[in-house]
C-alpha cells in the first residue's frame, strides 16, 4: 500500500504544469495557445523568456528529484525498482498531467531530475548521467535543436545503462524515459523531416 500510495503522490506531483501555472499568473496567458502551445521549459523560454524559462525548468527538474529522493524516503521504499517506479509515475504526470485533460510537457526535465534523483540514491549512476548530458550540450551545440538533442540524449541514456553494467531495473528505466522520449517528439520529428523545426538559443550559449 506504501508504494502505490507513493507511486500515486509522484505521479500528482509530476502532474503540477508549472509552465501553464507560470503564464497565467505572471501573465495571464495559456501558454498552450501560444509558441508550439507546448506546456515545457522550452515553450516557456520561447513565449516568456529567459527568466520564466529558467524557472520553469528547474522546478520540473525538482519534480524528479524530490518524487525519487523525498516522497521515496518519505514512504519508505526501500528497493531500487520502487524507486523505478515512482520516477516513471513522476515523468508520466508530467507528460500526461490530470489538470491539463492528460495533456502535458515531454518530459526532458523532469527526467533529468529523476536520473539526478536516482543518481543521489545510487551513485553508480554518476558516468550515466554525466555522459547522458555530455551528449545533449554537445547536440545542443552544434545543432540548436532541442529536440534532437533531447531526444540522442534519450537513446545515449539506455545504452549507458547497459555498457555501465547497472541492474535490469535501472536499464528497464532507462529504455521506458527513451521511448517516452520519442514518442513526445513525434511532432517534431516530423516538423524536423520537412525543415521547418524551430532552432532554440538558450542562456548558456552561445548566438550563432
Amino acid at each position: 500500500m506504501s508504494l502505490i500510495a507513493a507511486i500515486i503522490v509522484s505521479y500528482l506531483l509530476g502532474s503540477i504544469p508549472t509552465a501553464y501555472l507560470f503564464g497565467r499568473v505572471s501573465k495571464g496567458i495559456d501558454i498552450r495557445q501560444h509558441g508550439s502551445g507546448n506546456v515545457g521549459a522550452t515553450n516557456t523560454f520561447r513565449v516568456l523568456g529567459k527568466g520564466p524559462g529558467i524557472f520553469v525548468l528547474s522546478v520540473d527538474i525538482l519534480k524528479g528529484v524530490l518524487a525519487l529522493v523525498v516522497i521515496g524516503n518519505l514512504f519508505g521504499i526501500g528497493g531500487m525498482m520502487g524507486r523505478v517506479l515512482l520516477g516513471v509515475a513522476v515523468v508520466c504526470g508530467h507528460n500526461w498531467t490530470v489538470f491539463l485533460e492528460f495533456k502535458g510537457g515531454k518530459g526532458i526535465a523532469t527526467s533529468l531530475g529523476v536520473l539526478i534523483g536516482m543518481t543521489i540514491m545510487f551513485p553508480a549512476l554518476v558516468p550515466v548521467l554525466a555522459v547522458c548530458l555530455l551528449s545533449w550540450c554537445v547536440t545542443m551545440h552544434f545543432s540548436r535543436y532541442i529536440s534532437v538533442s533531447s531526444m540522442l540524449a534519450s537513446v545515449v541514456l539506455p545504452l549507458m545503462m547497459v555498457i555501465t553494467n547497472q541492474p535490469p531495473e535501472m536499464v528497464f528505466l532507462g529504455a521506458i524515459f527513451c521511448i517516452f522520449v520519442v514518442y513526445r517528439h513525434r511532432s517534431n520529428i516530423k516538423r524536423l523531416q520537412l525543415g521547418t523545426e524551430s532552432k532554440v538559443n538558450l542562456p548558456f550559449l552561445k548566438k550563432k
